[in-house]
């Protein structure tokens, strides 16, 4: 039996911002939650089950807190199922609720993933000491700051490549209002004179520490007929993982990155990555990270990845748009990040953006990755349904 279609006919986030006070996190999930209901204008009767993911639990210090947010979703007396890796999280929930829709499983599915991180200190939570080793690593990234080096070894890129991306993507911000980062006045050299955190780092080429939610309304081809507005249409999806340490591992490509978007491409049938998709709603923690990642999916040659940058192909009216939201770099609530790229692809081909919409974006990828480059979720929506 072939799978069912999977639409994205709602979606829903809040305001990102550093410290959402007036709401507790049930509140905070239920704002993201109502909106995508609203969008796909469904109530909570029409939800057949919830699928929610978020960062680890010390993020908060609440334990399971999927277990007291039942109510808030709408999930009394239906299933509900917590997801959880790493930073891909928000990614990996979102593509766990599509392959129950997918199966049959249930019709129309819920998902929702956030992060509270005002009610905790992630930089700290993530500075977790290693066996055999000095405890010198504050934060993700003091253990990415390695890689982005050896990247820049490897490929002879520039020095100035990450501010060009942290530039682009904080204007892009400016034209999303949920983003958390609207930084008016920003210029390139702004960025390039930020303090360096992690060599080569600097302040502003890094993401924020955001409160945040983002859900979404997943359905079949029964429930995708009935919405008032164009579904994106689940195209390809895929996960991979692979251990954070081991012998022979490439922390500047991971296979895992490449596995997952090879499965991703060719469920969707995309035989050059370049030409094939309009645009892509990138995980990028680190400005560095935009030309990286652009290598490890397919879209440039090894090596070659910071030139499309340097050459304004990743620019909103560029050939390649990467990262039209402000992306990861303008708000980051760790445990959403990922479904939020998800939802913003599914944006785009819904032609639902807003100001930071793409013109004639027919195939758009989301990304995310999380831990020590180890896990990775991908899928790609279109704007018409999958054609087997």
């Amino acid at each position: 039996m072939s799978k069912e279609p999977v639409a994205v006919t709602g979606i829903g986030q809040t305001k990102h911002v550093a410290a959402r006070r007036d709401v507790s996190i049930a509140g905070l999930v239920r704002e993201a939650a109502r909106r995508a209901l609203d969008d796909a204008e469904l109530t909570w009767a029409d939800i057949d089950a919830v699928v929610i993911g978020k960062a680890p639990d010390f993020f908060e210090g609440v334990m399971m807190p999927e277990l007291y947010l039942a109510d808030a979703l709408g999930a009394v007396g239906k299933p509900m199922l917590r997801v959880h890796t790493a930073g891909s999280v928000g990614g990996s929930t979102a593509l766990v609720a599509a392959g129950l829709v997918a199966a049959r499983v249930h019709g129309t599915v819920l998902t929702l993933a956030f992060e509270k991180q005002s009610e905790s200190n992630a930089m700290w939570g993530l500075s977790l000491p290693i066996p055999f080793q000095q405890p010198l690593l504050a934060g993700a990234g003091g253990f990415f700051a390695p890689h982005v080096r050896a990247y820049m070894r490897r490929t002879g890129a520039p020095d100035t490549v990450g501010s060009l991306v942290a530039y682009k993507d904080r204007r892009n911000a400016l034209k999303n209002p949920y983003a958390h980062l609207h930084e008016h006045d920003i210029t390139l050299e702004k960025v390039q004179s930020s303090p360096m955190l992690w060599d080569p780092i600097r302040y502003s080429e890094t993401c924020p520490s955001s409160d945040g939610a983002c859900a979404m309304v997943l359905t079949d081809r029964a429930g995708a007929a009935r919405s008032p507005r164009p579904p994106a249409w689940m195209l390809g999806g895929a996960m991979r993982s692979e251990p954070t340490l081991f012998a022979g591992k490439d922390f500047v490509s991971p296979q895992a990155g490449k596995d997952c978007a090879a499965d991703v491409y060719r469920q969707a049938g995309i035989k050059d990555p370049r030409r094939d998709i309009d645009a892509v709603e990138m995980y990028v923690p680190f400005s560095w990270y935009e030309p990286m990642w652009l290598e490890n999916l397919g879209f440039a040659e090894e090596g070659e990845g910071w030139k499309l940058t340097e050459s304004g192909v990743t620019e909103l009216d560029g050939d390649l748009p990467v990262n039209m939201s402000g992306g990861v770099l303008s708000a980051n609530p760790i445990g959403a990040s990922g479904m939020i790229r998800f939802a913003e692809a599914a944006l785009q081909v819904r032609g639902q953006a807003g100001e930071h919409q793409v013109d004639g974006a027919r195939r758009v990828l989301g990304h995310a990755y999380g831990g020590g480059s180890q896990f990775f979720s991908m899928w790609l929506v279109g704007d018409r349904p999958p054609t087997s």
